[in-house]
């Protein structure tokens, strides 16, 4: 199973299921109790991920993001989804104090990490890139982008971007507000990020179990959610080695080196999916000696994996868990 997967309840005759591949991963639009036009408001919300895949991608670069990223010191008229995304991204730099920061891509790009990898197949090696060794730390300098609503603009300089974590997060949230009305409840899943609509085909709430990231096949955890999203970070799939060296998807912005703080994983829960998705990479990068404290800090529901499997809580989280391995901090 993925990151997070929701729990499969029986379908009943008035559900509607639809899955299809967007984001390099699995996405699955769920409506339970289908009510007159769901099957339109289904196609709405396949319509709305795929449109964010195309528009927010870094690994075409024809994409309206590439686009802009190749002359970032420039204005660049953009569509609305890329516009709200960057936005977003900029929100969630200002809200996480820079933790947050999709400065990376030269970092990701010299890693060799500049189209889609075989996570999956296993161990996955690549050579160094051309710019490897010679890119900026992103955090070094404030991240000051513009924004000119009139137009619809945009100017990121100087420094390009990557929206994988947040675009993913934003397409499920407005596929989800596409959902909101289509039955009596709904459920969007991609990849590890979802956004539950009502209490799940049981009227208990959508159970969740969120995967191990040592492996196997039991989860550490199982959380029932309401009207909420969920999202982790981890270290698992995303994973390689560049001329020997491991590294992997989470780009410390401070230092510009893979995430090493002792967290395997780190699953936050909250209102809405892209803000958890957000808050998971953010609480990660904090590392296994801070995460629990910035979590309760900032009122995170988070759960979190170190690197010995030790399962550990914020106390936010403990509403929403059904059930927890006994690995607890």
């Amino acid at each position: 199973m993925t990151s997070l997967t929701a729990a499969r309840a029986a379908t009943g005759s008035d559900d509607l299921t639809r899955t299809f591949r967007s984001m390099a991963t699995d996405v699955t639009l769920r409506v339970v109790g289908a009510r007159p036009g769901a099957a339109a408001a289904r196609d709405r919300a396949e319509e709305v991920v795929v449109r964010v895949a195309a528009t927010c991608t870094r690994f075409d670069p024809a994409s309206p993001l590439m686009l802009a990223n190749a002359a970032p010191r420039r204005w660049h008229q953009v569509p609305a989804e890329l516009y709200a995304a960057l936005r977003a991204a900029a929100d969630a730099y200002d809200e996480t104090d820079g933790r947050f920061d999709p400065r990376v891509l030269d970092v990701l790009v010299s890693w060799g990490y500049d189209r889609s990898l075989p996570f999956r197949t296993g161990d996955v090696a690549v050579a160094a890139g051309p710019a490897a060794g010679q890119h900026a730390v992103p955090g070094r300098r404030r991240w000051r982008p513009r924004f000119d609503p009139s137009r619809r603009a945009v100017r990121l300089g100087p420094v390009p971007v990557d929206l994988g974590g947040i675009g993913k997060g934003l397409a499920v949230r407005w596929a989800a507000a596409q959902l909101a009305d289509a039955g009596t409840a709904a459920l969007v899943e991609a990849g590890g990020d979802l956004q539950a609509v009502g209490a799940g085909p049981d009227g208990n709430g959508w159970l969740v179990a969120v995967e191990d990231p040592r492996g196997g096949t039991e989860p550490v955890a199982v959380l029932s959610l309401t009207d909420r999203g969920c999202a982790t970070s981890s270290v698992r799939l995303r994973r390689w080695s560049v001329d020997g060296r491991p590294v992997n998807h989470l780009v410390d912005p401070s230092t510009g080196a893979p995430a090493d703080g002792g967290l395997l994983s780190v699953t936050v829960a909250g209102a809405d999916v892209a803000d958890a998705e957000v808050w998971s990479k953010a609480l990660f990068l904090a590392g296994r000696g801070s995460v629990r404290r910035l979590a309760d800090e900032h009122g995170l529901a988070a759960l979190l994996v170190d690197t010995d499997g030790v399962v550990g809580l914020s106390r936010a989280m403990r509403p929403y868990l059904v059930w927890q391995a006994d690995r607890d901090w």
